[in-house]
């Protein structure tokens, strides 16, 4: 009935129904008829289509009433620790999650090279800090990755360490030797009465779905006077400087409600060790500083034992679903996280969350045995903090590198990323890529009620799936409740605790439909138009 009902519609909105009608010759009649069937019901014919409702009770029943989220969640926070770049303890955690995804069936769970890392590894061994003048008082600290030891237990005279220019460097030399530098704060904390975990409110979620694109975008660094060159500048020679005058520690504001940041310092493995480098939370680095303005005499003792070593490759963990089609599964539907992480905390919001939940959305698919027509391939890369290093090795060996396309280009349909904490997914943004929206539009039928319901136009970054979109591939970042996220980023207190599990159960659950519908739908998102691949820069 389709094809008469679209002819003569279609005849009508172009004022031609009666000359249609009046047709005598029945040949050319019969060759308008199928010209227009042809020209209007192709868009049908390649309109995009989710899997069925069976599926979808399947896959909800799965993920909601059976789901293995805890005890995944558990064995990617508290067995494996953190996973800072390239340190055993990253190589202890690879191992285990390897074994966690053949328990689980999936196809060649393995790790492997993504990239050289120049920094090579780096562990803490002891850490230990407390103020022992003008009274006792031990610190919750955290060493800066890629910074040094002390020589065993060592005490000394804490000082504040003020440098914006060369000059005010200068003044300082011959001062340092055994001396605890205490950088000047570059944070404040103020009494904030808004909730410190938070989800979207409908009309942000609505502001989300306006088109950005003419809204002129900043410079690399906004709207601030920022001399990038010059900042950098002055820490190399601020670098060199501590390298000659030898001070015991620097100590950075790092953090607050008592709880210490995590970061790194610049570090080339085989150069000399720097000096070592504390983060303490501002609450205590402030009372220090306030002390020693008011003419006290602030001493501190410290131990820090950190630990290089040799590895300066980055690995990244694969495992399949693989594809059945015979023509199509080659094509590659790619699920990931970054699976590294700083060094304080065990990387639970950032990222083993992202982690959980595609290694759930696996185990779900797995579970009910579908059969996928396109590979569903799960990633969880390396050196995501350092600068998407596991996902840009990705990019150089299967799709795109030296300006040229690789084998693996045409053959990428989609890949989805996770990385904003452990909150509920609202929606997804489209990357500016408007052939996307039909395809989500379809495949969100039947997670509607789950909470995903905004696709929006704009873009969003920071993590990996910028990899792909740079060289206009089909990758996409979720709207996602931050909950505690700008709390526990990059500190110690980024932990199992930090986990929303139900939101986490509602995400994988989505994760897997969308998977299923991308993996057999007979089209794929084609690459954005308006981007020319280019060699990313980073």
């Amino acid at each position: 009935m389709y094809v008469p009902v679209v002819f003569f519609v279609s005849c009508l909105q172009i004022g031609t129904f009666w000359e249609c009608l009046i047709f005598t010759d029945m040949k050319k009649l019969f060759i308008f008829v199928v010209l227009a069937a042809f020209v209007f019901g192709g868009n049908t014919a390649k309109a995009q289509v989710s899997e069925s409702p069976e599926w979808a009770s399947r896959i909800k029943a799965e993920g909601l009433s059976h789901s293995q989220i805890e005890e995944i969640a558990q064995y990617l926070t508290d067995l494996t620790g953190s996973r800072l770049t390239a340190s055993k303890q990253k190589r202890r955690a690879d191992s285990l999650v390897i074994v966690k995804l053949k328990e689980l069936g999936l196809s060649n769970p393995r790790a492997a090279f993504a990239m050289e890392f120049t920094r090579g590894g780096w562990d803490v061994v002891k850490t230990y800090a407390a103020m022992t003048a003008p009274y006792y008082c031990a610190f919750s600290v955290n060493p800066r990755a890629w910074s040094g030891s002390t020589d065993g237990l060592v005490k000394g005279e804490c000082m504040v360490f003020d440098v914006k220019s060369k000059e005010d460097l200068e003044k300082y030399r011959g001062k340092v030797a055994g001396k605890i530098l205490l950088m000047p704060s570059e944070q404040s904390y103020d009494i904030r009465f808004e909730p410190l975990a938070s989800r979207y409110t409908e009309e942000e979620l609505e502001a989300l779905l306006s088109d950005n694109r003419a809204t002129p975008r900043g410079g690399r660094y906004g709207r601030y006077n920022f001399d990038y060159r010059a900042y950098m500048e002055l820490r190399q020679m601020m670098s060199e400087f501590y390298a000659k005058e030898k001070p015991l520690c620097i100590v950075n504001a790092s953090g607050s409600f008592n709880v210490p940041g995590s970061s790194g310092v610049n570090y080339k493995a085989g150069d000399p060790e720097p000096v070592p480098e504390l983060a303490m939370p501002i609450e205590d680095h402030a009372r220090m500083v306030r002390l020693i303005e008011k003419g006290q005499k602030v001493e501190m003792e410290l131990e820090l034992i950190n630990q290089f070593s040799d590895d300066k490759e980055v690995h990244n963990i694969y495992a399949e679903i693989p594809g059945t089609d015979p023509k199509l599964k080659d094509e590659i539907v790619l699920l990931g996280g970054h699976f590294d992480s700083w060094h304080g905390g065990t990387g639970a919001a950032d990222n083993a969350s992202g982690c959980i939940v595609m290694i759930e959305a696996m185990r779900i698919l797995k579970e009910l045995g579908f059969k996928p027509k396109r590979t569903i391939r799960l990633a969880l890369w390396g050196g995501e903090e350092q600068g998407l290093y596991g996902s840009r090795g990705y990019m150089e060996q299967y799709l795109y590198k030296d300006q040229k396309k690789l084998p693996g280009f045409d053959k990428f349909a989609l890949y989805l990323n996770m990385d904003n904490g452990s909150g509920r997914f609202r929606g997804i943004y489209l990357e500016r890529n408007d052939a996307a929206a039909p395809f989500f539009e379809a495949w969100m039928k039947y997670i509607e009620p789950l909470g995903f319901q905004y696709l929006s136009p704009r873009t969003t970054g920071g993590t990996d799936h910028q990899t792909f979109t740079r060289v206009g591939l089909p990758a996409y970042q979720f709207i996602q409740d931050e909950l505690e996220y700008g709390r526990t980023y990059h500190t110690i207190m980024d932990t199992y605790e930090r986990l929303s599990l139900s939101d986490l159960r509602i995400d994988a659950t989505i994760v897997a439909w969308l998977a299923a519908c991308a993996a057999n739908d007979p089209g794929r998102i084609p690459v954005y138009p308006a981007v020319q691949p280019q060699q990313p820069r980073f």
